[in-house]
């Protein structure tokens, strides 16, 4: 399925290892917007590991979706999952770092809104970000997410070696989902 100029699919066993490298590379990415990748060292110790990534392909009620360009080169990528009835859960939400700033982000969390919805017929969908990422939170609640007021730890066993602050936690968002089939339409061919 395309969508601009990126065409949309969902990730195969095959995939894991490009996935990977992606997410890895933009979770670690530097970027010059103050507070956008949050604590650099941090970031720098992101490592998610292929079998992680597999086991959310393989999994009943989850997928991973990939964008790529018109050349085929994997652009961005996206975790889904149905959470409850009525309930998507989005994570792992990354774009190349070379192709920030160029709406593909946007793009990907539509299509992955509508691949659940249609998927799965949930109406809601949710997922989180870390606290320290201000613009990445101000970015979910442009893109129509609200804040639930609910803070999920972050596993301090991620960090063993780190001071974290106090307050170091994820902050928990929700959307409802447009259900006027004539208003999204994104995911009907993945």
């Amino acid at each position: 399925m395309a969508s601009g100029d990126l065409q949309f699919r969902i990730a195969t066993p095959d995939d894991a290892a490009q996935i990977q490298q992606l997410l890895n590379s933009a979770f670690r990415a530097e970027d010059s917007r103050e507070n956008w990748t949050g604590d650099m060292g941090l970031a720098s110790e992101f490592n998610i590991a292929v079998e992680e990534i597999m086991r959310n392909i393989t999994a009943p009620d989850s997928a991973y979706l990939m964008a790529t360009d018109e050349r085929g080169v994997l652009t961005g990528s996206v975790g889904v999952s149905k959470r409850g009835a009525d309930v998507g859960r989005i994570y792992m939400l990354a774009v190349d770092p070379h192709r920030h700033r160029g709406g593909i982000g946007r793009k990907v969390l539509a299509f992955a809104e509508e691949y659940s919805r249609q998927r799965w017929g949930v109406g809601k969908m949710s997922l989180n970000a870390l606290s320290t990422r201000l613009p990445l939170l101000e970015w979910y609640l442009r893109c129509g997410y609200r804040k639930t007021g609910e803070l999920t730890p972050v596993p301090r066993e991620w960090f063993k070696d780190r001071i974290l602050p106090d307050d170091f936690c994820f902050v928990e968002f929700e959307k409802d989902l447009v259900t006027d089939p004539s208003a999204a339409g994104a995911a009907d061919t993945a």
